[in-house]
């Protein structure tokens, strides 16, 4: 097929998150946009993963830029216009249409891909933005330390695109675009005398990488709805990671990830619980008591009655962790058939759940739940594209380390404070179960900062990182990897090329020169980024 050329100001390669905040942030400012995605829908682990947001306590309040708090609006408004909420429901300011115990917005994943196709919308009406559907980056060229090209190949049989832009950023989940450009990258667990972290190993293991997940949704509804036995089904029914101690992954048990203790949940579908009281806060209560409710993305209760026979349960639990081996730097055929086996592991817990899963009333299995394809906008029900918890790491000016967020460490001083500030996040150190064995890194961690330093390589002078290849640690990941964060990294990243493209700087000398820093942070604070949290309002956890 005939190959396209095309030339940009800002390449943005990953319509995630970090990649449509990037892309708004530079179009906002003047700059002309490609933004690129692989799977059907733009939004990354909010939508194509379907991860309802891991936020902070504060998120109402603050701690989020205006554009993420602007997504936010957004889903709620479309459930306030759209949905036949109860009175009360619609009374309810910080309205969570799932009730889930994880998030203060849990929320059906399509919902988020419609609100974030509005946001872009005024940009691809006036070509702004121009977004590349169903494409992966293959390809790079460079020219000394800098990006010119990016070819990027079709998934569905298109042709090929090579575009050209004066600044490229990387918010593709795993760091696709690093191996590509020759950019120097860290992958895994690094060793605590590179980093000095006091839950690093001595020796670095590259290999070692967080757990993936391929999620799903279920109803419970009237009648049999069991799938076909699992090709992988008798190897993942037999499955007993050490970190289990002997209990099967396939099972309600789990190791408390603060505790490592073995923990029994419970799973009652549609218990009819009052949605209007849950309290979605996990620095006063995980949550996850009964896996039903835990990232429950609709409650059938907000709703009028009679309009749905059940909520829907969105499945990301221990039990769907893949930890086998990691998909990292490995040729794609063999991750492809890793992603599948991840695909098979979540499809057996569902297998497992219909059949074989321990009631409450001493009986076994829940044959009535059901897959939704349509919620998940995928053929066999399980969602698009597997949830990449750890990405490829640029080797970046300043990067995070445990030392820097850690409560054990940081005290009462509070997180590492930068002058290059450019965004604030907060969430545990939260590492899941990883392909080198080792069981949950679960860290109590103060409110942090975004350095600017953490979105750019120390060589490579015009590709941004603004996904979870910024530069933390394997450790510090757990921390940064979350919804507001990815967003944060992204906006920031986004603002910085088009500012560049405006003062004709560069993005290391912004860095560099406190000047030039203040400017471009100046921009940031009058788009509505916090740069710092409000003293006394916030606390570890």
């Amino acid at each position: 097929m005939t190959q396209q050329d095309l030339q940009t100001d800002v390449l943005v390669v990953g319509a995630g998150l970090g990649g449509i905040a990037a892309a708004l942030a530079a179009a906002g400012r003047g700059a002309r946009v490609v933004l690129t995605e692989e799977h059907p829908w733009i939004g990354g682990q909010l939508t194509s993963q379907a991860v309802p947001p891991d936020e902070h306590p504060w998120v109402e309040r603050f701690g989020v830029t205006a554009r993420y708090r602007t997504l936010r609006d957004g889903i709620r408004d479309v459930y306030r216009r759209r949905y036949p909420l109860t009175g009360a429901a619609r009374a309810w300011p910080a309205l969570n249409p799932g009730a889930g115990w994880v998030s203060k917005l849990c929320h059906e994943p399509r919902v988020a891909v419609g609100v974030l196709e509005e946001m872009l919308a005024p940009y691809r009406s006036s070509g702004r933005i121009r977004l590349l559907e169903r494409v992966r980056p293959t390809s790079a060229t460079t020219d000394g330390d800098r990006v010119t090209s990016v070819t990027l190949g079709s998934v569905v049989g298109g042709p090929d695109v090579t575009v050209s832009a004066a600044y490229t950023i990387d918010t593709t989940e795993t760091g696709e675009l690093l191996p590509l450009t020759g950019t120097e990258y860290v992958t895994g667990f690094e060793a605590a005398s590179e980093t000095g972290e006091p839950s690093a190993p001595d020796i670095a293991q590259p290999d070692n990488v967080q757990a993936l997940s391929v999620c799903f949704a279920v109803e419970h509804t009237g009648g049999d709805h069991t799938i076909d036995r699992p090709e992988r089904y008798d190897f993942w029914r037999s499955y007993a990671p050490a970190a289990w101690r002997g209990e099967r992954l396939l099972s309600w048990t789990a190791p408390n990830p603060r505790t490592l203790v073995l923990d029994e949940r419970s799973f009652t579908p549609n218990p009819g619980d009052d949605p209007l009281r849950v309290d979605a806060d996990q620095s006063k209560n995980a949550g996850d008591g009964n896996l039903w409710l835990f990232r429950r993305i609709a409650a059938r209760d907000l709703l009028e009655p009679g309009f749905r026979d059940s909520d829907l349960c969105l499945v990301n639990w221990p039990s769907i962790d893949y930890f086998l081996d990691h998909v990292l730097d490995v040729p794609r055929e063999v991750e492809q058939a890793r992603i599948a086996d991840a695909r098979q592991l979540s499809l057996s817990m569902l297998y497992w759940m219909q059949t074989e899963a321990p009631r409450a009333d001493g009986g076994t299995g829940f044959p009535g739940l059901r897959l939704r394809p349509d919620v998940m906008g995928s053929a066999d029900g399980l969602a698009q594209a597997a949830y990449h918890r750890e990405s490829r790491r640029i080797r970046a000016v300043t990067t995070v380390t445990e030392n820097d967020v850690s409560h054990a460490v940081r005290g009462e001083r509070g997180a590492t404070r930068y002058d290059d500030s450019v965004g604030v996040g907060m969430y545990r150190i939260d590492l899941h179960p990883s392909t080198g064995g080792d069981t949950y890194i679960d860290v109590p961690s103060t409110p942090f900062e975004i350095p600017l330093g953490a979105l750019l390589p120390r060589r490579t002078t015009n590709l941004l990182a603004g996904n979870k290849n910024i530069g933390t640690t394997h450790i510090t990941n757990g921390c940064y990897r979350l919804h507001p964060v990815e967003w944060n990294a992204g906006e920031a990243a986004g603002h910085l090329a088009a500012h560049c493209l405006a003062t004709g700087h560069v993005p290391h000398e912004v860095q560099e020169k406190p000047e030039l820093l203040a400017d471009y942070q100046r921009e940031l604070t009058a788009t509505g980024i916090e740069l710092r949290w409000p003293e006394g309002e916030v606390h570890p956890y």
